[in-house]
C-alpha cells in the first residue's frame, strides 16, 4: 500500500479517536464521532454554534475551512487561546486533539460558562491574517485562481495583459504536489530569483477530484509546462533543458553556470503555467497538412481567432503603421529591402490587408512537407515533421494498450519513461521496461494536445510533446481585465471590448 495512504488513515484514526475522547468529555457518547453527517450536528452542538454552520458543511473545499475552524472552537473549550497552541491543532489535529482527550489534567469547560477573552489589537489583526490567507488559499486551490497572459501565443482570442480567471472545478481540482509553500506565490520566493517558494518534505502524489466536466477539444486549458521538469535558473521557461541539451549538448549546459545558472528540477504543480487551447484529447489522431489541422481526419473547427505569418508583397510604397492598428495587426512586422512584409495576421486583418491599395499579393509562411525541423517533436529525423507539416500522431488514452517497437518508441518514450515513472531502456533495438522485453505498452493516464491560435509564435505541443493529465490546472474561463502593456493609461491602456467576457 502507498506509503500516503498509510499515513492518511493513521492520522485520520488518530483525530477520530482524539474526538471520540472530546466527545466523552463533553457528555456525549463517544460512539457519535463514527456516525457520518450526525457527528458534525453534535460537534456543532459541543462548541455551541449555530445550526446554520452545517450548510457550509455540505459544500466541498468550503467544509475544509469550517472544520478548522470548529477544531480552534474545540480547543477554546480547554481554554486553549494561545495562537501558538491553536496553530498545533489545527496542523497536527491527530496529535493535538488526543492529548486533549486522553490527559487528565485536561478539562472540558461549556462555551457558555466561559467568560469572553480579551484580545489585543496585534492579536486581532494576526487572527484577520491567518483567516483571510486560509480562506484565499483554499479558494485559489480548488476553486479558481487568476491567471496573466505573459506572451502572444494565444493572439487574437487571448491577449499579452489579459488577466482572467482559470476554473479549477470544471474538470475538478487537483491536491496540491507541495502543501508545504507560501501562500500566494508559484515557485520562487518574491525578491528572489531562484530561491524556491516550496518545502518538499511532504511530496503528495497525484488525485483530481471529480469536476463538472472532462477537456473537450477546442478548450482554452491552463496547464503546467510538461517540459518543466528540469530547467536552468537564468532561463526558466524561455528555453527548457532538454532543449539546451539538444541545442548545445549536456556537458556545455552543466558547465556554464554564468549563461545558463544551475540546472533544477521542479515537482509537476511549480512547474511553469502555461495556457493553449486543446486540439486533440485521448484517442484523437492529430496532423497538420500546410499549417491545416484535422482531427481524427476532419478539419479542425476552432471557435477562436487563429493567427499565421504571411508574406505580404507590395509596390514598394510602404504600408502605414496606423492602417496596421486599425486591423489590430499588434505584432511588429519584419520589412525587406524590396519593400515585402511579414505580417502575422488573423482572417479578418487578411481580409483588410487585401484592400490596401499598394499590396499586389500575399502568401501563407508554409514551411514544406518533409522538411525536417530537428526542434519538432519527437526530435527524430526518422520522423520528418515541421512546424506546418506533421503527424499523423496519435493521442494516449488511459487504459489503452499499443504494440511499441523501435520505429514508434520516440514518439512514447517520455511518456513511459519520465511522466509513468518507468524504468525504460532500448538495447539493441529491443525495449525493456522494468527489466522486461516488451513488445507494447498500455497507458495509465490520458494525455492531450495543445496548440496556440497564434500557430506561427507558439511554444506548444509541437515542440515539446503530450500534456499528461496530472498536469492539468484548469479552464480558462472568464477575462475581467484586459490592458495593452505598450499604451498608457490615457491611450487606449484598458481594453474596454474585451473587459467581462467568457474565453472561447
Amino acid at each position: 500500500m502507498n506509503l500516503y495512504i498509510i499515513l492518511l488513515v493513521l492520522f485520520s484514526a488518530a483525530t477520530v479517536a482524539g474526538l471520540w475522547g472530546i466527545f466523552v468529555k463533553a457528555g456525549e457518547a463517544g460512539w457519535k464521532v463514527l456516525v457520518p453527517f450526525y457527528n458534525m450536528y453534535i460537534w456543532l452542538q459541543i462548541i455551541r454554534k449555530p445550526l446554520w454552520w452545517y450548510i457550509f458543511l455540505l459544500i466541498p473545499f468550503i467544509n475544509v475551512f469550517v472544520i478548522l475552524l470548529m477544531i480552534v472552537e474545540i480547543l477554546k473549550c480547554f481554554k486553549k487561546y494561545g495562537l501558538l497552541e491553536q496553530a498545533a491543532g489545527v496542523i497536527f489535529p491527530f496529535v493535538y486533539l488526543p492529548y486533549l482527550a486522553f490527559t487528565a489534567t485536561q478539562k472540558y469547560h461549556d462555551p457558555d460558562t466561559l467568560a469572553p477573552v480579551k484580545k489585543t489589537v496585534v492579536r486581532e489583526w494576526v487572527d484577520a491574517i491567518i483567516f483571510a490567507v486560509i480562506a484565499a488559499s483554499i479558494i485559489r486551490i480548488f476553486f479558481f485562481e487568476a491567471y496573466t497572459i505573459p506572451t502572444s501565443s494565444m493572439e487574437k482570442t487571448l491577449l499579452v495583459g489579459d488577466y482572467l480567471f482559470v476554473s479549477k472545478v470544471s474538470y475538478g481540482p487537483k491536491v496540491p504536489n507541495t502543501p508545504l509553500s507560501f501562500p500566494f506565490v508559484h515557485h520562487t520566493l518574491p525578491l528572489t530569483e531562484s530561491t524556491k517558494s516550496y518545502l518538499e518534505w511532504i511530496s503528495l502524489p497525484y488525485y483530481r477530484f471529480p469536476g463538472f466536466s472532462s477537456i473537450k477539444n477546442m478548450d482554452v486549458v491552463v496547464f503546467n509546462y510538461p517540459d518543466g521538469d528540469t530547467l536552468s535558473t537564468k532561463l526558466q521557461s524561455t528555453m527548457s533543458y532538454y532543449q539546451l541539451v539538444r541545442q548545445y549538448g549536456r556537458d556545455a549546459v552543466w558547465n556554464n553556470k554564468e549563461s545558463i545558472g544551475e540546472i533544477i528540477a521542479r515537482p509537476v504543480d511549480k512547474r511553469e503555467n502555461f495556457i493553449k487551447r486543446c486540439i486533440g484529447i485521448p484517442g484523437d489522431t492529430i496532423r497538420i497538412i500546410d499549417s491545416k489541422v484535422f482531427i481524427n481526419g476532419k478539419p479542425e473547427q476552432n471557435p477562436g481567432k487563429r493567427q499565421f505569418k504571411y508574406i505580404v508583397h507590395t509596390d514598394g510604397n510602404p504600408i502605414n503603421t496606423r492602417n496596421l492598428e486599425k486591423l489590430n495587426i499588434t505584432e511588429s512586422p519584419q520589412i525587406f529591402n524590396n519593400g515585402d512584409y511579414e505580417l502575422t495576421l488573423s482572417d479578418e486583418s487578411l481580409e483588410g490587408i487585401r484592400q490596401f491599395s499598394n499590396v499586389k499579393s500575399i502568401e501563407l509562411e508554409i514551411n514544406q512537407k518533409g522538411l525536417w525541423d530537428p526542434n519538432i517533436f519527437p526530435f527524430d529525423s526518422t520522423y520528418r515533421w515541421n512546424l506546418d507539416n506533421f503527424g499523423p500522431l496519435w493521442v494516449p488514452k488511459a487504459g489503452a494498450t499499443i504494440k511499441i517497437n523501435g520505429s514508434n518508441i520516440m514518439l512514447y518514450k517520455r511518456i513511459i519513461g519520465v511522466f509513468e515513472g518507468n524504468d525504460l531502456k532500448i538495447r539493441d533495438g529491443k525495449i525493456f521496461i522494468n527489466g522486461k522485453e516488451t513488445g507494447s505498452y498500455t497507458f495509465r493516464m490520458n494525455y492531450y494536445w495543445m496548440m496556440g491560435d497564434n500557430r506561427h509564435n507558439s511554444m506548444d505541443s509541437r515542440y515539446w510533446g503530450f500534456v499528461p493529465e496530472d498536469h492539468v490546472v484548469g479552464k480558462a474561463s472568464f477575462v475581467w481585465l484586459s490592458m495593452d502593456p505598450n499604451k498608457s493609461l490615457f491611450d487606449g491602456k484598458i481594453r474596454w471590448s474585451k473587459l467581462l467576457h467568457f474565453v472561447k
